[in-house]
C-alpha cells in the first residue's frame, strides 16, 4: 500500500485524526521535503508521530522511487509532502508507476498554494491560466516569458512560482523573480512586462504572518518580503468584484488594472509594424513604373495586399493579414530588384 499525504499550506494543523492514525500505523513514512521547505520542528513532530521507520526524502529518491514501490509491495508506506500531493508531477508519476507494479494507492489530498493563493489575494480561481515558475536563471527565462505573454493575450492571471532549492536552501527572492522578467522584456519586446506591469506578491501563504501585497513593479522591486516561500501573480482582466477585492485583503500601493488591455499579439505586432513600411516603399517605388502597363497589375495587387492585411487584422484573422502583408512585402521587393535597387531600403 502507498499513500500519498498532502500537509496542506498550514502544516500538520490541517491534518485529520484518520489521517494522523495512518501515519501512526504506518511500517514507513517518508517525508518529502524538496517541493516546498517543511520546518525542523514540524519534521520533528511527524517523526514523534510516527511508530514505524522514518525517513526524509530527497529529490533524487522520490524522482528515482524504486525504495519507496518496493516498500510499498509489502509494507504500509506514506510519502508525505507539503500542499496537495499532485501538485508535484514527481508525485504523479510516482503513483503512476505503482498502479502498474499493481501497487495499491490512497490519498488524503489537501490545500495547495496554487488553489489557496487566488481567493487571498481576491481574484477568482476560474480566470487563472497556466502556472509556472521562475528558476535563478537568466537563460532560462523565455519559457515562463512566453507563458505570461500567452497568458494575458486570453486574458487569464500568471501564477509564478519561485524557485527553491533544499540542497542549497535558497529560495529566490520576488525583487529578482521581477528583475529577470525586466531584463527578459528588453531583449524580446513584446511590451508584456514595464515598472508599470500591476502585480501580486504573496509571502508565505496559510501561516500566521502571511503577508500579501500588489502594486506596480517600480514599487514592489523595492520592497523586502520577509521570509520565503514567496510567489508572484500578475494579473490579467479583471472583475469589478476583483478590483475591489484587491484593494481590501491585499497592502495595495497602487490602483490595480488590467495588465492584459494593452497586450498585442505578434500578428498584431507585425502588421502594425509592417503595413506602413510596405505601404511606404510601394509608394515609393510607383513613379519608376509610371506607364509601364505591364507591371500595373503587380502594382494593383501589391496596394490590395496591404488592404487585405489590415482588413483581415481588424476582422480577427491574424494569420491571413499576416499571409497578406507578406505577398505585399514580396512583390514590392520584386519591383524594387527589377529597377537594380536595394529590396530591403
Amino acid at each position: 500500500m502507498l499513500w500519498f499525504i498532502g500537509l496542506g499550506i498550514s502544516g500538520i494543523s490541517e491534518l485529520s485524526d484518520s489521517t494522523l492514525s495512518i501515519i501512526k500505523n504506518a511500517d514507513i513514512v517518508y517525508l518529502e521535503s524538496f517541493t516546498s521547505p517543511i520546518s525542523e520542528a514540524e519534521k520533528e513532530q511527524l517523526k514523534g508521530m510516527s511508530n514505524g521507520e522514518f525517513k526524509i526524502a530527497k529529490r533524487w529518491l522520490v524522482e528515482d522511487g524504486n525504495e519507496i514501490l518496493d516498500n510499498a509491495k509489502n509494507k504500509e508506506t506514506v510519502l508525505i509532502s507539503y500542499g496537495d500531493p499532485y501538485i508535484a508531477t514527481t508525485h504523479l508519476e510516482l503513483k503512476t508507476r505503482a498502479v502498474e507494479c499493481n501497487i495499491e494507492t490512497k490519498t488524503v489530498h489537501s490545500s495547495s498554494i496554487v488553489s489557496s493563493i487566488i481567493g487571498e489575494a481576491g481574484l477568482h480561481y476560474y480566470k487563472v491560466g497556466k502556472i509556472l515558475t521562475i528558476m535563478n536563471d537568466a537563460k532560462s527565462m523565455i519559457t515562463p516569458y512566453n507563458t505570461i505573454f500567452d497568458n494575458l493575450l486570453n486574458k487569464a492571471h500568471s501564477v509564478i512560482l519561485l524557485e527553491y532549492n533544499e540542497d542549497k536552501s535558497f529560495f529566490l527572492e520576488p525583487h529578482d523573480a521581477l528583475s529577470l522578467l525586466l531584463d527578459v522584456e528588453k531583449n524580446q519586446n513584446r511590451k508584456i512586462i514595464s515598472l508599470e506591469t500591476f502585480v501580486i506578491v504573496a509571502s508565505r501563504i496559510g501561516k500566521d504572518d502571511q503577508s500579501i501585497i500588489s502594486g506596480k513593479i517600480s514599487n514592489l522591486i523595492k520592497k523586502e518580503f520577509g521570509a520565503p516561500p514567496h510567489s508572484i501573480i500578475i494579473p490579467a482582466n479583471l472583475h469589478f468584484t476583483e478590483l475591489d477585492s484587491l484593494k481590501l485583503v491585499t497592502k495595495c500601493l497602487d490602483e490595480p488594472f488590467d495588465n492584459s488591455a494593452s497586450i498585442k499579439s505578434i500578428s498584431e505586432q507585425m502588421i502594425e509594424k509592417y503595413v506602413p513600411m510596405v505601404r511606404e516603399a510601394l509608394e515609393e517605388i510607383k513613379p519608376h513604373y509610371e506607364n509601364l502597363k505591364e507591371y500595373e497589375d503587380v502594382l494593383i495587387n501589391a496596394k490590395l495586399y496591404i488592404d487585405d492585411a489590415e482588413n483581415f487584422l481588424k476582422e480577427g484573422k491574424k494569420e491571413y493579414a499576416v499571409l497578406s502583408i507578406g505577398y505585399a512585402d514580396g512583390l514590392v521587393d520584386a519591383l524594387r530588384i527589377a529597377k537594380g535597387f536595394d529590396p530591403k531600403m
